[in-house]
């Protein structure tokens, strides 16, 4: 990708006793596309839009839109936040108590007409369903009203990026679905590249293009979501990403572009990995996993692995059933399918999984095959 065609954001910064964040990100300018940064608290996701928005100063780096130089550590450059054309905006926002909803949104409106300030407001509560509301002061608004306030205003700004830091996360769980799928459409409408804050697994799904899972200050991963969700890098990764099922087995036969593993006993047949390796973490997802009453060989699924159920957590409408068969491999089922299904701890199931289903991830050299994996503790 051409470098005057995209923000790139290649950057350090480290906290005196803490860790050192490092970025190595870019996105594509003048078009819609939104980055999702996944990871747990702490791990660096607020301190890189911190840093891109000017509000902290790395240590090492650059940090490039298209043509402009907004930090280059070496020619010992940093353009300040107001100069930087960002939008900004936190799960905390910060409306003016004193004004309006109307003078809110059209705060940062400078050089225009009384007609351009009352069209631009006009559109933005369009947009946001604030029709009526114009008039009405900040507490006086819910939250999802509040914070559709606060995307207007940002948006007005008319920037280059949009950062995102959790923008929904305090909402309650109805406001905030329906507010993702709004501001997903206008994303999608308009020509501004996004970097989105998020630890919630469903909204990195739905809001993002594109993927970076951050791990202890590093970039573990970058891709689309379903890849790095389905097909993770490494076992950090899939920790994060919340693989239920991640396993230690080593390939003892390779055949048809099929390779056999053996786990704690079992053998399990999966998808050949291109690695020439023989030390790998089998990811499985529970979706991935079928459960079927009793000892069962049927079905053109590669494994069958006979067990008994360790434990039914019932979720909703769905429940993950674990069932041990040697190790314990978890399973996704609907409520509907427990009840019919009779399924009870101590019932006796065979797991099904398809060869396909399984992910694997190569050991590196600095682990031992006496490496505790998640499904193990």
């Amino acid at each position: 990708m051409d470098g005057l065609n995209q923000i790139i954001a290649e950057f350090e910064k480290t906290y005196p006793g803490g860790p050192t964040i490092r970025s190595a990100l870019s996105l594509p300018l003048n078009r819609p596309h939104v980055l999702a940064l996944f990871g747990p608290s702490g791990s660096g996701k607020s301190t890189i839009l911190r840093c891109i928005a000017g509000l902290e100063r790395p240590d090492a780096g650059r940090i490039q839109c298209g043509t402009e130089m907004w930090f280059d550590s070496k020619q010992r450059r940093s353009v300040p936040p107001q100069s930087r054309s960002v939008g900004y905006l936190s799960q905390h926002h910060a409306l003016f108590p004193h004004l309006t909803i109307a003078q809110n949104i059209g705060y940062a409106l400078r050089r225009v007409t009384r007609q351009e300030r009352a069209e631009q407001i006009k559109r933005m509560t369009e947009i946001w369903k604030l029709k009526g509301l114009e008039g009405r002061y900040p507490d006086q608004l819910s939250g999802g009203e509040q914070q559709r306030v606060a995307l207007g205003q940002v948006l007005l700004r008319r920037p280059k990026v949009l950062l995102l830091d959790e923008p929904l996360s305090a909402l309650d769980v109805p406001t905030r679905d329906q507010l993702r799928g709004e501001l997903r459409r206008f994303l999608r409408e308009c020509n501004l590249p996004t970097l989105y804050v998020t630890h919630d697994p469903a909204e990195t799904l739905t809001m993002g293009d594109e993927l970076a899972v951050i791990v202890n200050g590093a970039i573990q991963q970058v891709g689309s979501p379903q890849a790095v969700f389905n097909r993770p890098a490494n076992q950090a990764v899939a920790a994060i990403v919340g693989v239920e099922t991640v396993v230690l087995g080593r390939i003892v036969d390779r055949s048809d572009g099929l390779v056999t593993l053996d786990v704690k006993g079992v053998r399990i047949w999966a998808v050949a990995a291109s690695s020439e390796g023989e030390d790998f973490y089998l990811s499985i997802r529970a979706e991935d996993v079928m459960i079927e009453k009793g000892i069962s060989g049927r079905s053109s699924a590669r494994n069958h692995l006979p067990g008994r159920i360790k434990e039914i957590r019932l979720m909703g409408p769905v429940a993950h059933v674990k069932v041990d068969c040697g190790f314990l491999i978890t399973a996704l089922v609907t409520r509907q399918a427990v009840h019919a299904l009779g399924l009870e701890e101590g019932s006796e199931v065979t797991a099904v999984v398809k060869a396909t289903a399984l992910h694997l991830i190569e050991v590196g050299p600095s682990h031992q095959r006496t490496t505790t994996s998640p499904s193990e503790s």
